[in-house]
Formats: C-alpha cells, sequence, structure tokens
C-alpha cells in the first residue's frame, strides 16, 4: 500500500494505483497539459474505503511512500489502473520502428548521384 501526500494532505492507496498516477502526472506535465483522476482511497480512520479526485499536471506535488497499513486489504483498481497505463502510454514520445524493406533490390534507383557533384 502507498500514502499519497497531495495538497497539504495525504491518502492511502494500492501501490499499482499510486504508481499509475505519479507515471501519469509526470506524462501530463511533459505535455503542460493537466487532468482530473479519480483515485480509490483508504481513510485511515475508519478504514472505509471513498474516492478522491486528483488534479494532475505540470503543477502536481505529488510524492507516495510505501507503508504497511496493518489490518487494511491493498486498494486495487486494475481498471483505473490499465487506463492510466494506457493514457500515459498514448503521451509517450513517438519512436522510430526498424522494419526490413519489402521491395525489389534489383532495381536501379532511377538518379544519377553525379548530378549533383
Amino acid at each position: 500500500m502507498r500514502r499519497i501526500y497531495y495538497a497539504g494532505d495525504h491518502f492511502l492507496t494500492g501501490t499499482a494505483i499510486a504508481e499509475a498516477l505519479v507515471a501519469f502526472a509526470a506524462a501530463l506535465a511533459r505535455h503542460d497539459t493537466a487532468e482530473s483522476v479519480e483515485v480509490p482511497v483508504r481513510h485511515e480512520h475508519d478504514g472505509h474505503v471513498g474516492v478522491v479526485s486528483f488534479l494532475v499536471g505540470p503543477a502536481s506535488q505529488i510524492v507516495t511512500e510505501e507503508i504497511e497499513a496493518i489490518g487494511y486489504e491493498e486498494v486495487r483498481d486494475d481498471a483505473l489502473v490499465e487506463s492510466l497505463r494506457a493514457r500515459t502510454k498514448a503521451l509517450a514520445p513517438m519512436h522510430p520502428i526498424a522494419t526490413t524493406a519489402t521491395g525489389d533490390h534489383d532495381d536501379p534507383v532511377g538518379y544519377d548521384w553525379t548530378d549533383e557533384v
């Protein structure tokens, strides 16, 4: 489980959720944009699970720490984690992919390179 420190307060949530949230916030910051994300959290005073809305982006100051929450189960939301990971991936920089040429290599190029000299 992780404790998220945000806007002068702190919240307990699952490790996978916290990691995905921080990665998404970093990706948004690289694009100088922000979004609101609803995250399930466990309230420390009574253990019930609620939802907190985080505004994440370039100005986000999110810190997480791993904790051992004795008596509480890990907060999980696989759909949210997958959604955050997909949204983070969509914001990732594009990288070229090398492919094998499929053209006929015996055909001449049709350009006289000496014309440029």
